[in-house]
């Protein structure tokens, strides 16, 4: 072996939903929104001139640093920025996982946790969901390095008990706290965490543009948390890379925050098609969890999830499988468009159909 070799940082790594380049298809598998953005955004875009190319980018985003804090009624120093809510997450890492102690999050939540922790050589310690895919609360109250849970989470679902989430945060006050809120735009009113941020000086709210406002394509992320705490991430990010959101991304962004009539339509839209969609595949003889997402995470009461993978794969519709233990014969279906949602359903009952007959 060279001996270069023995110094590589080898990690195994996250691997994304699949992105297939024929466009002939039904794309169910990346929780993509199946709207277009805010008609504000290509509008913005548009204006940027060659200027904007030439030059590099505001290093502290300023003007969607101050929309997002605008927005959501806070100051500017409690906002960060990165490229999709994975870079702010990643950053977070970074800044705040360095003990010995173990950080927690479920066994069953986004598969990124563990690759950031391995790649950063974090201890961490992945909690089993319970038997109905819950996260226990007694299971954070012991000693840790820091706690991330992805409410709703991913790929289940599942929203948690606000009171309990409180419960966890009052018990680690020692501890980093991440709230990572991907999906909360489609839950009920009331359900996020940024209302305790005042309250709570260990919480860091964590959210994207990729789901909601259907600005996967253009990567924002952002979080919220105290003035201290935004610092020391910003602290770690100029450290790391002092540019890393372009002009694009800043302007796209800014003008989606400005449309929240149109950001609050396209919610409802999604949400009706995800409660109809969970009805009509309840009675296909489905198990639906509760989902406070724009996906569905379902299985069947007699085919697996890997043959009904297959056979939507082969007729063009693609939804996401995992093959990962307690998950296997569950799939995630992504809520698409309702012509899409139809096309799915007429799918599935030519196969089940199929082995009827069998």
């Amino acid at each position: 072996m060279k001996n270069w070799k023995e110094n590589v940082r080898r990690v195994v790594p996250y691997v994304p939903g699949e992105q297939p380049k024929d466009t002939n298809i039904i794309k169910l598998n990346t929780n993509e929104n199946p709207y277009p953005p805010s008609p504000f955004v290509l509008k913005a875009i548009n204006s940027l001139g060659n200027e904007s190319n030439r030059r590099y980018p505001d290093p502290t985003s300023d003007k969607l640093v101050k929309a997002l804090a605008d927005f959501h009624g806070v100051g500017s120093d409690r906002v960060f920025v990165g490229v999709g809510s994975d870079d702010v997450l990643g950053m977070i890492f970074m800044t705040f996982f360095n003990s010995e102690k173990d950080v927690l999050f479920a066994d069953v939540t986004y598969s990124f946790y563990p690759v950031w922790c391995e790649m950063l050589r974090i201890n961490y310690r992945e909690i089993p969901l319970d038997d109905d895919f819950k996260i226990r609360k007694e299971d954070y109250m012991v000693e840790n390095g820091g706690i991330v849970i992805a409410n709703p989470n991913a790929p289940t679902g599942i929203i948690m008990n606000k009171n309990d989430l409180i419960d966890i945060i009052e018990a680690n006050s020692d501890s980093i706290v991440v709230v990572d809120e991907a999906y909360i735009d489609f839950a009920r009113e009331g359900q996020s965490c940024l209302d305790l941020l005042d309250k709570y000086d260990n919480l860091i709210v964590v959210r994207t543009f990729s789901k909601s406002r259907s600005l996967a394509g253009l990567r924002i992320g952002y979080a919220i948390s105290s003035a201290e705490i935004i610092k020391l991430i910003n602290d770690v990010k100029y450290s790391y890379n002092s540019y890393t959101m372009n002009s694009l991304q800043i302007e796209g962004g800014s003008a989606s925050v400005s449309d929240n009539d149109y950001f609050r339509s396209m919610i409802k839209k999604v949400v009706e098609t995800r409660e109809r969609t969970t009805k009509e595949l309840e009675a296909l003889g489905f198990e639906v969890l509760p989902s406070s997402t724009n996906f569905i995470f379902a299985k069947h009461n007699k085919i697996s999830g890997t043959e009904i993978f297959e056979y939507l794969k082969d007729n063009k519709i693609y939804v996401r499988h995992f093959n990962q233990e307690r998950i296997m014969d569950y799939l995630r279906i992504t809520i698409g468009t309702d012509e899409e949602m139809d096309s799915l359903i007429r799918s599935i009952k030519v196969l089940l159909d199929k082995k009827a007959d069998i």
